[in-house]
């Protein structure tokens, strides 16, 4: 798809985005806590400017910062067992998102791939379609709702279905680079590659299945730093942000 606006004019790039964030990203890095609350209220503020542009934004949520199913597997817990388990973590995390999202008064939508009425919606295409229509934040928790899938997967697969203009990976990174910047000083950052480039190099952006998804599907994917200056609000406005894959 194309972007709607070009950033010279002020409007908005992006209409309808997904938001892939990992639950590592609320862990405090101080106290170890699972859930930063002043992290979480952070991002959430950014949403909530993103919903006041009318940017209809849909979450997916990691739960990496709970309990990770192939961590547990080196753990001896069964790797269907463990990826349940990391599926229930997204709730948790979904839930602390809606908490926040709400107390700013953004009306926001928990939706989740295995069915638990009592404290969320079933993933319903056209019920979330329309929750973006009228303006509310709709986050997608539980992954795609199967083992051996990670919510990158389940990201893709939302993005996919919503017809959303990108998937938004926020990491602990600025973009994507042809080799670790951690460990190598010259590592070269991209600011534009294609599905392509990216598939030849073998560069780390989504997993496998995901990342097939977003090449068969059209659905670009802009990697960028979550803890730059309100980096959620310059992307959507088509500032050079991160590393778009397209």
């Amino acid at each position: 798809m194309q972007p709607s606006a070009s950033p010279s004019t002020g409007k908005i790039k992006y209409k309808r985005i997904v938001l892939k964030l990992s639950g590592e990203v609320l862990r405090s890095s101080e106290t170890g806590d699972p859930i930063d609350w002043p992290t979480l209220e952070h991002i959430c503020s950014q949403i909530k400017q993103l919903q006041l542009l009318g940017v209809e934004v849909g979450i997916v949520i990691g739960g990496g910062n709970i309990f990770r199913g192939l961590s547990g597997q080196k753990k001896g817990v069964d790797r269907t067992t463990g990826d349940y388990m990391g599926m229930l973590a997204t709730v948790i995390n979904g839930l602390a998102f809606m908490e926040c999202l709400e107390k700013m008064n953004v009306v926001t939508r928990v939706q989740t791939s295995i069915p638990m009425d009592k404290i969320a919606e079933p993933f319903i295409l056209r019920r979330a379609v329309r929750h973006l229509e009228r303006g509310r934040v709709v986050i997608f928790v539980a992954g795609t709702g199967n083992p051996y899938f990670s919510t990158d997967t389940a990201a893709a697969l939302r993005a996919s279905e919503l017809g959303a203009e990108v998937i938004m990976k926020a990491t602990k990174v600025d973009g994507v680079y042809d080799k670790d910047p951690h460990k190598h000083n010259d590592a070269v950052k991209y600011d534009t590659l294609s599905f392509v480039d990216a598939l030849k190099q073998r560069l780390n952006i989504l997993d496998s299945t995901a990342f097939s998804l977003c090449l068969d599907n059209e659905v670009p994917i802009l990697v960028f730093n979550l803890n730059g200056d309100n980096t959620i609000m310059r992307a959507v406005l088509g500032e050079n942000v991160g590393t778009l894959v397209s």
